[in-house]
């Protein structure tokens, strides 16, 4: 008998509990939502005197209601209510974890005449890498033709020195001395261009 009466004594103590830290001020959501202008109704219809925005009580007449006010700077008390026109709604910023996405990007180098001809080189970039290069209007009959092949092999596309080394410094390709140079004067001034 005496365990049942503890039982619900202490069932009863700690409904008690949370009832009341449930319905401390500021910790309800209605609570927090009603406007300080808008004045509790008590049974029969009228409005019960309350604090306006000003701090002046109102006196309640018969029939007469309260307009809550829309100022949008009100402080807000305990034991008003908000309608649904007059709420001010403050959404939190919103953060991003993710990096901005780099813009793709081509330039084109200067045409660079020399002795076997002339070329140009077009660069891609995502961001400030460079993610490809190619190399224009290059020779492609005998010798120079050769040359040119070995030079766009050596430093061109996505996996060339010129993506890999992320600069206009590249080794000289042997036996092109030349159109090395022109490609990598073309591909200096893209550099600069970009």
């Amino acid at each position: 008998m005496r365990r049942a009466l503890l039982a619900i004594t202490g069932l009863a103590a700690s409904t008690t509990a949370l009832v009341v830290l449930k319905g401390a001020p500021g910790t309800s959501q209605a609570a927090q939502d009603r406007p300080v202008a808008e004045a509790p109704v008590v049974p029969g219809g009228s409005a019960a005197p309350g604090p306006t925005s000003g701090g002046v009580t109102n006196s309640a007449r018969p029939g007469a209601t309260v307009k809550p006010s829309a100022k949008a700077g009100a402080s807000r008390t305990p034991g008003t209510r908000t309608s649904a026109t007059t709420r001010a709604t403050t959404a939190a910023p919103r953060t991003t974890t993710s990096a901005p996405k780099a813009t793709t990007r081509t330039v084109t180098g200067p045409v660079v005449s020399y002795k076997y001809g002339s070329l140009q080189v077009r660069i891609t970039l995502s961001g400030s890498r460079i993610v490809d290069a190619t190399g224009l209007g290059m020779p492609l009959d005998g010798q120079s033709g050769l040359r040119s092949d070995d030079v766009q092999a050596r430093y061109s596309g996505s996996s060339g020195e010129v993506v890999a080394k992320q600069s206009a410094n590249l080794s000289t390709v042997s036996g092109a001395t030349y159109t090395s140079t022109a490609y990598k004067q073309s591909l200096q001034a893209a550099l600069d261009k970009a």
